[in-house]
């Protein structure tokens, strides 16, 4: 079947005149070509714990909506909670000393008034009481950061958002930099293209541009091409570069990970390239191939390899672009049974 397939040289026993055919030609400069996209939450966040434990609670699942601040995990605080009561508890017996030492002073100062002691003595009350309310201060600072690294057992969702992972169960062991949670976004949504470096130039000059997501039965979404950002870097090994488009809000069904399409007007390199009509592809296999119709008019099976297939209005509905084996003025026929069993 393959030899069959790739045989060129030999005609189908037909006629042109006997044949639906169509001259091989270029799309406007209307043309629009599209560009494979993805959806993305803009803000798409792994939360992690900033201190090891064991996670002894998960307050959500895949797919619960979280409001900010909303817990979502709780890990194993009991040590962390004896440190900050120790904290507490020194801060007390800080305090206590620090009263000890004014009420000392408090004495002193009065005996100094009526000349029992010397001024020598006096200094030293001072700075026995210094030392003891510097010694409070010390104290409560280090009971203010027990307390808070015991909050940190306490995950908390960063803002409102969509549960898309929770790669963690209960008993598990929890640290810095391990994922908890990952949460998302779901009203601030985007597409990332990846288009050839000849598509993107034409951005400069763009009036407008549409998102179209397969599946979801919506109709193409119009945008500003302004609105399409072009990020800075270009694959050295593929040529392309990345396009982003935020999507409106409000959109229901809509999820990051889902395939989508980025459509521009065509570029001028893209729009030379010949166009066919989808019905006049043969496929067999691994091949893909047309019916040219020879100068002695009979038609010809010759391999081709196709690019994009075009939208509405760029070439007629049910075309596709043609990247090599096929210059533009050549007619193919357009039933290739027909061209096959020669009538």
């Amino acid at each position: 079947m393959l030899a069959a397939f790739l045989w060129a040289g030999m005609a189908a026993p037909t006629s042109a005149a006997e044949l639906a055919t169509v001259s091989v030609g270029s799309p406007g400069r209307s043309a629009w070509a599209s560009a494979d996209a993805v959806v993305e939450a803009v803000r798409d966040t792994t939360v992690s714990s900033q201190v090891a434990g064991a996670v002894v609670s998960l307050a959500v699942r895949v797919g619960d909506r979280v409001q900010a601040g909303q817990e979502l995990a709780r890990l194993d605080a009991r040590a962390a909670q004896q440190v900050a009561a120790a904290s507490a508890a020194q801060v007390e017996a800080a305090q206590t000393s620090a009263r000890i030492a004014a009420k000392d002073l408090a004495r002193q100062q009065q005996l100094h008034q009526q000349q029992f002691i010397s001024q020598a003595a006096l200094d030293r009350s001072q700075a026995q009481l210094d030392a003891a309310q510097a010694q409070v201060r010390a104290q409560q600072a280090q009971a203010q950061a027990a307390y808070a690294q015991s909050s940190y057992y306490v995950v908390r969702a960063p803002y409102a958002g969509v549960v898309s992972e929770v790669p963690v169960s209960l008993g598990d062991m929890a640290a810095p930099g391990r994922p908890l949670v990952r949460l998302y976004d779901p009203g601030a949504l985007r597409i990332t293209a990846t288009a050839p470096q000849t598509l993107a130039q034409g951005l400069s000059t763009a009036v407008q541009a549409a998102i179209e997501l397969p599946g979801t039965g919506r109709d193409r979404i119009a945008l500003d091409a302004r609105n399409v950002q072009r990020l800075p870097m270009v694959d050295n090994a593929t040529h392309t570069v990345q396009l982003r488009a935020n999507l409106p809000s409000g959109l229901d069904g809509v999820a990051p990970g889902m395939f989508a399409r980025l459509w521009l007007p065509g570029p001028d390199t893209a729009l030379a390239l010949p166009v066919v009509p989808v019905s006049a592809v043969v496929r067999r296999a691994e091949m893909t191939g047309v019916y040219v119709v020879d100068d002695q008019g009979r038609p010809r099976l010759r391999q081709v390899r196709l690019g994009r297939a075009l939208p509405d209005g760029a070439g007629g509905a049910g075309s596709v672009e043609v990247l090599s084996g096929l210059r533009s003025g050549e007619r193919v026929a357009t039933d290739p049974q027909a061209a096959a069993r020669g009538h």
